[in-house]
């Protein structure tokens, strides 16, 4: 059954071998370039396993995640999205109908405070760093800084695989702040770096994006 356009999203057909915390993250690190996201919800309870809701601020964020992810491959399995049933309890305290229940459910805010904290170390290094590549000539490789701590692998090759000729993402050994993506060739890599470059990972995270060192 298809509900009218909300706020809330409902995803399924999520991979249930995925932690919790990391699922939350990879969602909001996937759903945020299409707006404000004020929670997101995911249970491991036998019921709600392999599902999950994002709740963005507005409407029109929500229909454009849901038009423009939809069939998205997330952990190896295409995304099925629809609008939630019913609004959230993010959406309900923003236009004050909000009615506490028994039980809260404590989602993204902790994950949130945890990718400002994270981030907010290293920022001189991030950004010292960035500018030693600024110059640098049009290659078919992608140099990444200001990356938040709990960025892995898996994060970045979803971000950067809906663009033609992707082929790997390299993370550095000891440093959670900066990667490489590789393409096919120089223009698909600008064509990715045009689009990501300034996309937030986190609230406070603007990845920057310029091409590697030859």
């Amino acid at each position: 059954m298809e509900y009218p356009p909300r706020p809330t999203i409902y995803i399924n057909n999520l991979n249930e071998k995925i932690k919790k915390e990391e699922l939350k993250k990879s969602l909001y690190a996937v759903f945020s370039q299409f707006g404000v996201i004020l929670d997101i919800v995911a249970l491991k309870t036998l019921k709600m396993r392999g599902q999950a809701f994002v709740v963005f601020k507005d409407i029109s964020s929500a229909t454009q995640a849901k038009n423009s992810m939809q069939g998205f491959p997330f952990y190896n399995k295409p995304m099925r999205i629809g609008f939630a049933k019913g609004k959230s309890d993010a959406t309900a305290k923003l236009d004050g109908t909000y009615v506490e229940r028994k039980k809260k459910r404590e989602e993204v805010t902790k994950t949130k405070k945890e990718s400002r904290g994270g981030g907010a170390s290293g920022g001189s290094q991030q950004s010292s760093a960035g500018d030693q590549h600024e110059e640098s000539s049009p290659n078919k490789i992608l140099f990444l800084t200001n990356l938040p701590a709990e960025t892995n692998d898996v994060m970045l090759q979803m971000l950067f695989q809906q663009f033609p000729g992707y082929k790997e993402v390299r993370l550095v050994p000891g440093r959670s702040d900066i990667a490489f993506v590789e393409f096919d060739n120089e223009a698909q890599a600008g064509e990715a770096k045009k689009n990501l470059h300034g996309f937030k990972i986190t609230p406070s995270n603007a990845m920057k994006v310029t091409y590697a060192k030859k």
